[in-house]
């Protein structure tokens, strides 16, 4: 764990106000993001809430048989636990690990709930991100079914590279790149050995994987575009003064609509909004 007050490096947090970000600052507290750490696990009641600044984090999904798939992939464009907000019994479904070390800002659920209550910013924030989240689950879920497993080892890659502050070694076993794509090793073997074929992927051993970045963009489907690119759009770089999502700190204060608690139906209300990817 690491000391002192966190910085608002991750992009949810830039997009608050100064206002609104007052009321986390001083509950934020900046961690260290190990690789393969388990940051929340299936099943469990959420802790706390985490912004990370550097990093990725994968959401995986297990099934009874023991097999796992990744569902999302998590950078400083979102939250950890932030749907948190939908009650006490909404646990996670996914188990969230780290898969490219880095540092977050986290607060306790508690601390979060209370300033999401006070904060339209912060609720149109979450909104935010749970637009971003359910598009990305919807995109992977289209990927799975309908592009080959290079294709897709080709989209995971670039979306951890995406995340890595421009290094072309990442750190990766065969057996987490097993769990991102849901096959067995062998599997990830006969892949990898084709992307080198294609220069995509220039070694393999040891757990690092080096990348051409060029040839696995001209590897992978068009989903990872679509993805990047609606992430963007629906997650503001700016501050929120001056993205057209977010209205100003003075008008956003204020108590949340009287249904706001009922989880159905926020998601359904973030699933219909969210927009067409171009």
């Amino acid at each position: 764990m690491m000391g002192g007050p966190a910085s608002a490096g991750n992009r949810l947090l830039t997009a608050l106000p100064p206002a609104d970000l007052a009321l986390l600052a001083p509950h934020l507290q900046k961690v260290s993001l190990e690789q393969d750490a388990v940051v929340i696990r299936a099943g469990d009641r959420r802790e706390h809430v985490y912004f990370p600044h550097s990093g990725a984090i994968s959401f995986i999904l297990g099934l009874p048989n023991g097999q796992t798939i990744a569902t999302a992939v998590i950078g400083r464009e979102g939250a950890i636990g932030a749907l948190s907000v939908l009650g006490p019994s909404f646990l996670s479904s996914v188990t969230a690990v780290v898969r490219v070390g880095g540092t977050a800002s986290q607060i306790s659920v508690s601390r979060f709930h209370a300033a999401y209550m006070e904060s339209r910013a912060i609720r149109h924030v979450v909104e935010a991100h749970t637009r971003s989240i359910l598009m990305q689950f919807q995109h992977v879920s289209a990927c799975n079914g309908l592009h080959s497993v290079e294709a897709r080892m080709a989209r995971w890659l670039l979306h951890l590279h995406d995340r890595t502050e421009g290094n072309n070694i990442l750190s990766l076993t065969q057996e987490t790149l097993s769990q991102l794509l849901g096959v067995r090793r062998t599997t990830v073997t006969l892949v990898i050995a084709k992307l080198r074929a294609l220069g995509a992927i220039r070694s393999a051993r040891r757990g690092l994987v080096e990348i051409d970045r060029a040839r696995l963009e001209e590897a992978t489907c068009e989903c990872y575009d679509i993805i990047r690119r609606a992430t963007d759009r629906i997650v503001p770089h700016e501050a929120v003064g001056s993205h057209p999502h977010f209205a100003s700190a003075d008008k956003l204060h204020g108590p949340p609509p009287a249904d706001s608690h009922d989880g159905a139906q926020e998601i359904a209300m973030f699933s219909r909004k969210r927009r067409r990817p171009s």
